[in-house]
């Protein structure tokens, strides 16, 4: 797939669901979809064109983000959904109506695929699996329509947009109806896709893809036999495993293992600048090209992380018995403890602590070490076109460039994502902050697991559940203690099938951390309102901001602009007088 993604930079295809074009005329000196379709190149870079829509900011550019959204990070601009936090937003929030509005582009691109494939020159087989790969892609896409606005209209192949713009007003379907589609067009892909591509052409949609894809549907939906039984199909059958080494899988070369079920394809380097923005926006001054940390990790989930023996992390085992008291409520008391002195932008003393809090860390779970930048960590930097040796150090206000630490953008100290985030110039393949050259996975096999686990728990099949869970936790590079079910006790003894549901959700947030899961997560599990009022504190204790969550923002609302366009649309529940459940 990265081989072929350059093609799509040729095409000029009218691909639009938000512009007025006459469609009716083909100008020479430009293409179109009446023109164009003629052979299998013209197919696969038609293809491409819409698989390209994933990296879309408002697609799944921005997929880390949504950890913002459901308590895993914190952030303080557009970039982190800062005021959907803070429930400041509302019908004319621009980056509800991006969702909305690109996503409705990326269902465009797949149904010109469906309507023109037939026009090219290749074998039935060969038109077949195209089709296909458009329906998985329309099926993510409507998908995600669905887990942020509910039911919402359907427009399929049999609208063309160059004949239809300007009626394009079909009323919401519902909720049912949405995933009716969506499972349909996963049938299809399915029943057709390959089991697996060549090299040349890694990263499109595959069988399991779409089996997978399908489950998640069907759990999200509560419908948990039916997914467990594409889940199960996956494991099965699928040939797909946990990739042994944890932090890799985030690098070039884990980022394509055989754990990837479906993966944003991501390239870098000059004149290939085809990526995610996760260095621009994970990343710190620090970071190649200078970035911005808009999104940091959440301090309550850095606490979360357990200790290697399964025990739940507590302040109290590394403060007790020292001078520091008042451990848990005392700001004063953490910055003590964290606090180096800084003569300008230089430590003169580090904390007396740094040893103990460095061990601290290394004594967790190890994916936090892997995931998170942790103070006094030491991080490969990029400064002044050179790799920079960086160490992440407290307070960070004063820090400046070129002098071996980690600055942070607004002077936050918080806990910083190492994943994703590039180590250097990634050996020469990054050349632009906004393109991250590592594959965004969007269905990895552990996932599959976690869902799978999340079937058995919700089919009271508590200990098959913690066997699922166990398989994760014991990933060779993790190697956490196996749970037991109403074993001897132990940190890691479960006893009821509430304790089992939490360390489900203990287990899906650290494995998948910014990854982007937790905001789904949490809205399938009715917990979203719980982060209401959540202060967002850094290390030593400072507020920077309280969260505003309620009922409305299970649902976001129809944006305001689409209503004017189109008067048949209804509104989600708590966002005006209408509220008319879809």
């Amino acid at each position: 797939m990265k081989k072929i993604t350059i093609l799509s930079a040729a095409l000029a295809l009218t691909m639009s669901l938000t512009g007025c074009y006459d469609l009716d005329r083909y100008p020479t000196d430009k293409l179109s979809s009446a023109t164009y379709f003629k052979t299998e190149e013209h197919a696969k870079s038609a293809i491409v064109g819409v698989y390209s829509r994933l990296q879309n900011d408002n697609v799944f550019g921005l997929q880390f983000s949504m950890d913002c959204l459901g308590g895993i990070a914190m952030g303080y601009d557009n970039a982190s959904y800062s005021n959907i936090q803070r429930g400041t937003y509302d019908v004319t929030n621009s980056q509800v109506s991006s969702k909305w509005s690109n996503l409705y582009e990326s269902i465009a691109r797949a149904n010109i695929v469906l309507q023109n494939i037939d026009r090219c020159s290749m074998s039935d087989e060969l038109k077949a699996q195209y089709k296909a790969e458009a329906r998985f892609l329309r099926a993510l896409f409507y998908n995600e329509l669905l887990n942020f606005f509910g039911g919402v209209p359907i427009y399929d192949e049999t609208t063309d947009v160059s004949k239809d713009f300007a009626n394009m007003k079909n009323p919401r379907s519902t909720a049912d109806q949405v995933r009716k589609f969506i499972l349909d067009d996963l049938a299809v892909a399915y029943n057709t896709l390959p089991q697996s591509w060549g090299s040349a052409d890694y990263g499109r949609a595959t069988k399991y893809a779409a089996r997978a894809l399908e489950g998640k549907v069907y759990l999200y939906n509560k419908q948990y036999a039916e997914a467990k039984t594409c889940f199960e199909d996956v494991i099965q059958h699928g040939g797909y495993s946990l990739y042994n080494d944890y932090a890799g899988l985030f690098l070039p070369g884990g980022d394509e293992s055989n754990e990837m079920i479906f993966a944003v394809q991501n390239m870098g380097g000059v004149g290939t600048d085809y990526g995610m923005p996760m260095c621009f926006y994970m990343g710190t001054r620090a970071s190649y090209g200078s970035c911005w940390n808009n999104v940091m990790v959440a301090t309550t989930f850095a606490d979360s992380y357990e200790w290697k023996d399964g025990r739940q992390f507590s302040w109290k085992d590394y403060f007790a018995g020292t001078e520091l008291t008042d451990y848990e409520t005392n700001n004063a008391t953490k910055a003590k403890f964290f606090n180096s002195t800084f003569s300008g932008s230089k430590v003169t003393t580090f904390t007396a602590y740094r040893d103990q809090i460095k061990q601290m860390y290394a004594d967790r779970d190890p994916r936090m070490t892997a995931t998170l930048i942790t103070p006094y960590s030491d991080y490969l930097g990029w400064y002044k076109n050179a790799e920079a040796p960086s160490v992440l150090v407290l307070p960070v206000a004063s820090i400046k460039d070129g002098n071996g630490y980690i600055r942070v953008n607004g002077g936050y100290n918080c806990y910083l994502w190492r994943k994703f985030v590039p180590a250097g110039d990634m050996n020469g393949s990054m050349n632009n902050r906004a393109d991250t050259p590592i594959n965004f996975p969007l269905i990895r096999y552990a996932d599959v697991l976690l869902m799978m686990a999340e079937c058995e728990w919700a089919l009271n099949n508590d200990a098959v559940a913690i066997d699922y869970i166990n398989q994760v936790r014991q990933r060779p590079s993790v190697m956490m203690p196996k749970l037991t079910w109403n074993g001897v006790d132990s940190p890691v003894n479960v006893k009821t099938h509430d304790e089992v549901f939490a360390r489900l959700r203990h287990e899906r947030a650290v494995e998948f951390a910014g990854e982007g899961l937790s905001f789904n997560d949490m809205k399938r599990w009715g917990l979203l309102e719980t982060l209401n009022g959540k202060s967002e504190n850094e290390i030593t204790g400072k507020s920077r901001y309280k969260r505003a969550v309620s009922s409305r923002d299970y649902l976001w609302p129809i944006p305001s602009t689409e209503i004017e366009k189109n008067p048949d649309l209804t509104q989600n529940p708590g966002w005006a007088a209408d509220t008319e459940e879809k």
